[in-house]
């Protein structure tokens, strides 16, 4: 029989898991580990790998790989930052992600954080937790329908949200995207830079892939940019974001909030449970701590649809490299 196996495996994978299994009457070897040098062996045996990895892999496990015969890693998320696709080819490994899972759920997700920071909810729940019940300027907020609104990035997620934005919120929403969308253009304005967009915006919310070519696209000129008082969103990718720089924004007035729900440094940290523990990260606390940022632990994907569509997607990608040699949704 067939026989797969599926790493960094949670409790909400298992039912989707097994029922997989059950339909394509294929074996699947559970772990709920990460793939490391340390537990690479218990790979072998096997003839397909799916991974939900956050760690890099080293030259030295693509090569174990090679040698056990596993000819594709069927990665569970839509970013692959971490596998290096070069030396993945040179060992005759192909990568594959799933590019749309849910892509409604990171959206909405992405929509609801903004409106809570314009709210200012997190001020509000603080001020409840004291018994300040009192209306005061400081929780006036404006209405989401009179704010600018510029979607960074319109494919499948981004597209969505402006669509929410325009067409639910009746917000006026401009867009930067090297690509423009046709379907997207009917109800948001294209600006030709990223800066044009951004400058005359209340709320900025972000949806591009991370590359090695937009790490920290989010720096300190670019927040210069920003209107004093407005809103950043990012529930893409930490590394699109210098995180100094965007305290730096809040500090100097230049935002009045922001919604995270990515962090540049949230390797081996988000998905953990650090309870009772040291954080250790000086950075990500004030974060957590400050009333004009609510942070999230990645979680805007995390809906019941969405999970059962990574594992379902993953597997098929493995079960269509081991019959035919190739994957429709493979990325080297």
């Amino acid at each position: 029989m067939t026989k797969i196996k599926i790493m960094s495996v949670r409790d909400e994978d298992l039912p989707y898991i097994e029922e997989w299994s059950k339909r394509n009457n294929i074996e699947v070897d559970l772990s709920r580990e990460q793939l490391t040098e340390d537990n690479v062996e218990t790979v072998s045996g096997s003839d397909g790998l799916s991974l939900s990895q956050t760690l890099p892999i080293s030259e030295e496990i693509y090569k174990k790989l090679e040698s056990f015969g596993i000819k594709q890693i069927a990665q569970r998320s839509a970013g692959f930052d971490d596998y290096d696709l070069d030396l993945a080819t040179k060992y005759n490994l192909i990568i594959s992600n799933v590019p749309s899972y849910s892509p409604r759920s990171i959206a909405e997700f992405a929509v609801t954080q903004a409106v809570n920071v314009v709210r200012y909810s997190n001020r509000i729940q603080n001020k409840m937790q004291e018994y300040d019940f009192r209306w005061e300027p400081s929780i006036l907020s404006q209405s989401v329908s009179d704010l600018k609104v510029a979607v960074i990035g319109t494919g499948r997620i981004g597209s969505i949200v402006a669509q929410i934005f325009a067409e639910g919120y009746r917000s006026e929403v401009v867009a930067y995207d090297p690509f423009p969308n046709e379907n997207v253009a009917k109800y948001v304005t294209y600006k030709d830079t990223l800066q044009e967009a951004i400058e005359e915006a209340d709320i900025v919310t972000v949806h591009i892939p991370a590359t090695k070519y937009n790490h920290h696209l989010f720096n300190e000129a670019l927040f210069s940019y920003f209107k004093k008082g407005s809103v950043f969103v990012n529930c893409a990718r930490g590394s699109l974001v210098d995180t100094q720089a965007l305290i730096s924004a809040l500090d100097q007035g230049r935002l009045k909030g922001v919604a995270l729900d990515t962090y540049e440094l949230e390797v081996g940290v988000f998905t953990t449970d650090r309870r009772g523990e040291d954080l250790n990260d000086e950075l990500l606390n004030s974060l957590i701590q400050r009333e004009d940022i609510i942070i999230t632990p990645h979680i805007a994907f995390y809906t019941e649809a969405a999970v059962e569509n990574l594992i379902v997607d993953a597997l098929d990608a493995a079960m269509d490299v081991i019959n035919t040699g190739d994957t429709r949704l493979r990325v080297n």
